[in-house]
């Protein structure tokens, strides 16, 4: 048969009906798969800010506060658009709503576009500023933070047209405070204990000379410890009774001269009634009825210090009285600077921890703070000789030395458990939290923010507290200058140059 005899192919039948059920199960199956990817980003999404210091970054303490709020809060913003500020607040609020997860409002107002609204709620507030503000609002009560509390600006030269910059942005600082103070309804007051030359705590007035009132050498954590709702009172125990009911944690910084048997008797009954102290030791201080009565309590103050011997040169080595020390991370107060470490100056001696000499009175001593590795608890430490000190050393081997525990009697081991005790923290360092020894990253007034907190039973406000971003500043001289002139108009010029005689010679040849 010839090929154009053969019968022609019978064409298949189309299933309309069999691709459109497909094509329907494929689009229900996309929109399946959307409403889950667009369900896990809304429930499970991540962040990250690509700023160069971090500043839309919130602390892990504002994170904790935030996610321990009973109720829901409302911020509402008043800023004119060219606050230098303004973007910077913006982007601030909206991470303390991602943070908060549903409890807090945020709404902002610009007055001049929208003055009504402004007014009203100005009025409802009973505000009376110029400045731009923030007011927040929680459970019928409020309070304004003014945008001058919020950053330092540099205003600049308006004869050459500088415009404003901002030189410190401390938004984080200012709300978080703002928030605790309003949840809370009130201050946590602690006291503040003189009567033994303990450093100042309150700052003279204006007009006062300054032989008569000196200078609090601790204002830096004070006025970082009065942000965390909590305000400092100062306490003679000469001239009280008892100490008052309303003070339920105590703060000794340093005494210099021990306590009298009626100050001790205080102390013990304070003690014994669930009380909370703060006891920083300075080491060269005596103080024999303080150390009995840590003692009773299984810490024992050894009259040591601690040293280390550092490298200088190739057979040189230089003696080091200040201590470097690690966080422990299995307390509550010091689990969030398990990874950091602090420097102690000044000195300090060693604790010995004997817990079971005091278990049977339920009370829990444990180590919180420990010297690095390298350094020996020094017994005759007054001495000058060094082959004795490198002898000491080598005897010391890999020993590491306590300088700060907690103390804890009655309540429940378990930090998931609330229950009544008293509680103590102890340092053998006194001098750690003066302003001329606070240093940028900020450990002593962590450490002290958590061990306070702890001591008013605050465990969602121990963590790592916000920083202070600051200006980037480059400090260049003269040699440096003249490299860099060498490089501007040198050597950046002369590199494509010479990249572009390569390529024209490998042509040419």
């Amino acid at each position: 048969m010839a090929a154009d005899e053969l019968p022609s192919a019978k064409p298949r039948k189309i299933h309309r009906v069999r691709i459109g059920l497909n094509v329907l199960v494929q689009i229900a199956i996309l929109l399946v798969l959307a409403i889950m990817v667009n369900y896990l980003g809304f429930e499970h999404y991540r962040r990250w800010d690509l700023s160069r210091d971090k500043k839309y970054t919130l602390s892990d303490k504002t994170k904790r506060f935030l996610q321990s709020m009973p109720g829901k809060a409302r911020i509402t913003v008043f800023f004119l658009s060219n606050n230098p500020i303004a973007t910077d607040v913006q982007g601030l609020l909206t991470e303390y709503q991602y943070a908060a997860k549903g409890k807090l409002d945020v709404e902002n107002i610009e007055p001049e576009r929208s003055p009504a609204r402004a007014k009203a709620l100005l009025d409802k507030y009973k505000v009376v500023t110029g400045d731009d503000v923030l007011i927040l609002d929680y459970d019928t009560r409020n309070k304004t933070v003014k945008a001058s509390d919020m950053a330092d600006i540099d205003q600049g030269n308006p004869m050459f047209g500088e415009p404003p910059k901002v030189t410190a942005f401390k938004g984080e600082q200012a709300v978080t405070s703002a928030l605790m103070e309003l949840v809370e309804g009130r201050k946590n007051t602690i006291g503040y204990v003189l009567g033994h030359k303990e450093p100042p705590i309150t700052e003279p007035p204006p007009t006062a000379m300054p032989a008569e009132t000196p200078t609090s050498p601790i204002r830096v954590v004070k006025t970082f410890i009065e942000n965390e709702n909590i305000k400092f009172q100062e306490l003679n125990l000469f001239e009280v009774g008892v100490i008052p009911a309303e003070l339920k944690t105590i703060f000794i910084n340093g005494p210099q001269y021990d306590f009298s048997d009626r100050e001790m008797k205080l102390l013990r009954d304070f003690w014994e009634k669930q009380g909370r102290i703060l006891l920083l030791l300075d080491p060269s201080a005596k103080t024999p009825k303080l150390n009995a009565f840590l003692f009773e309590l299984g810490v024992k103050v050894n009259d040591d210090r601690l040293m280390a011997m550092v490298k200088t040169g190739i057979q040189e080595v230089a003696l080091l009285r200040d201590v470097q020390a690690q966080f422990l991370g299995d307390s509550p107060i010091t689990k969030r600077l398990a990874e950091a470490r602090g420097i102690f100056p000044g000195g300090a001696c060693s604790f010995t921890l004997e817990p079971e000499r005091v278990s049977a009175a339920n009370v829990r001593p444990q180590a919180i703070v420990q010297a690095e590795k390298g350094y020996w608890a020094e017994a005759d430490y007054n001495s000058g000789d060094q082959a004795k000190f490198q002898e000491d050393a080598l005897r010391n081997g890999d020993a590491v030395h306590t300088i700060a525990v907690s103390i804890e009697k009655g309540g429940s081991a378990d930090e998931r458990v609330q229950a009544n005790s008293s509680r103590m923290v102890v340092v053998s360092n006194a001098m750690f939290i003066e302003d001329t020894a606070i240093r940028q990253d900020q450990q002593a007034l962590d450490f002290i923010s958590g061990s306070l907190n702890w001591l008013l039973n605050r465990e969602q406000l121990i963590g790592i507290a916000p920083k202070v971003p600051q200006t980037l500043v480059f400090s260049l001289d003269e040699k440096e200058l003249r490299n860099l002139r060498w490089l501007i108009l040198v050597l950046m010029p002369l590199l494509p140059a010479v990249l572009g005689l390569i390529v024209w010679w490998q042509r040419r040849a």
